[in-house]
């Protein structure tokens, strides 16, 4: 089902919505790796349903449990397995949907495709899945630490209201995780009243990473653009990614989005600005890496839609349950998290580039 991601440090997650428990397999990773439970647990805390009154009331602990791969506190070089119990799922509010194909979710083409789906909250097709994401991502992030890059992501847009501020000391004091405080107010208030009309919303993340060594990425078809463009359109809810100035750069002369270089000292290489979003020949180029990903307006609102059956006949239905109004704060450490994916196995790729390494 193409749940594996990358080549050198390879992830497999593994799960459904409402099945017993969700996982993920980390392969590739270095051994002698310090890893911190905590740190694991921190970021899957950021991801988790039921924090506040703009997410799902779904009530899960998403505790990690890691099951091999780590003795004493550091990797092994073993395969990192990692679980979590679904502790309150709730399935009967599918049961009158069961043969109903929901409006923008998977329904129609997983049935389509394999002759069988799971209905309780859409199976594997559900954002339920992406714990194993944050939690292989978490201990990407630790990967990259040790060369000294750091990965952040924020909302930067939920529906017509944009951040026009940056504090990135303001991102975990919002319940959208903003950027800009004023900002999250308004988004604040307005999936409040779109929850109230039964209605959703979507929005824009926005990731960052700063401190990226020079040089990753693996031309032509593996560049660092195109393998952060298919990680986070693997994102559920995912619909646009931009990298850099992206969709604006066709509107600047390139006289405007060339990125002119300048020396400093000991003899590196910097550009004045960063047009380009730290990729130059799909290679990172030593400054920040940004990009922006567009996530859609929740597909599950309590109201009646057309559809049609699995038997082809036209329908009303009425999606019940928990949802988010709006997914783009819960979205938030799952971009993060694939960025770190990204940039964790090529840089251990980089490592394979050279027969000798002098610079």
């Amino acid at each position: 089902m193409g749940s594996t991601y990358g080549k050198a440090l390879r992830v497999t997650t593994w799960g459904e919505s409402h099945g017993p428990a969700l996982g993920a397999v980390v392969d590739g990773c270095p051994a002698g790796l310090e890893i911190d439970e905590a740190l694991i647990q921190h970021d899957l805390d950021r991801r988790r349903v039921g924090q506040s009154k703009v997410t799902s009331p779904r009530n899960e602990r998403d505790r990690v449990q890691i099951l091999s791969g780590v003795f004493e506190g550091f990797t092994t070089g073993a395969p990192i397995s990692l679980i979590t119990y679904n502790a309150d799922a709730e399935s009967s509010k599918y049961d009158s949907i069961r043969d109903l194909f929901r409006p923008g979710h998977a329904d129609y083409t997983y049935t389509m495709k394999y002759g069988r789906r799971d209905h309780r909250g859409g199976g594997r097709s559900s954002a339920r899945e992406t714990w194993g994401r944050v939690a292989a991502g978490a201990i990407a992030r630790l990967l990259l630490k040790t060369v000294g890059t750091d990965v952040y992501a924020f909302t930067t847009q939920i529906g017509d209201i944009k951040s026009e501020t940056f504090d990135r000391a303001e991102i975990d004091c919002n319940l959208v995780r903003a950027a800009d405080h004023d900002a999250s107010e308004r988004m604040i208030a307005a999936i409040d009243h779109i929850k109230e009309i039964k209605d959703s919303l979507g929005g824009i993340v926005e990731v960052r990473a700063d401190g990226v060594p020079v040089g990753l990425g693996e031309p032509t078809a593996d560049k660092l653009d195109a393998l952060i463009g298919q990680a986070m359109l693997s994102i559920p809810a995912t619909k646009g990614v931009e990298i850099g100035h992206g969709f604006a750069a066709v509107s600047m002369r390139g006289s405007e989005h060339n990125d002119a270089f300048y020396p400093v000292e000991h003899g590196g290489v910097r550009t004045g600005t960063n047009h380009a979003g730290g990729t130059l020949g799909g290679l990172s180029n030593g400054e920040q890496v940004l990009a922006r990903v567009a996530i859609k307006p929740t597909s599950s609102i309590a109201r009646n839609q057309d559809t049609v059956d699995i038997h082809g006949n036209a329908q009303t239905i009425l999606v019940e349950g928990r949802h988010d109004p709006c997914v783009v704060p819960r979205a938030v450490p799952v971009v993060e998290a694939m960025m770190c994916l990204v940039l964790a196995d090529l840089l251990l790729q980089n490592r394979m580039s050279r027969a000798t390494w002098d610079s």
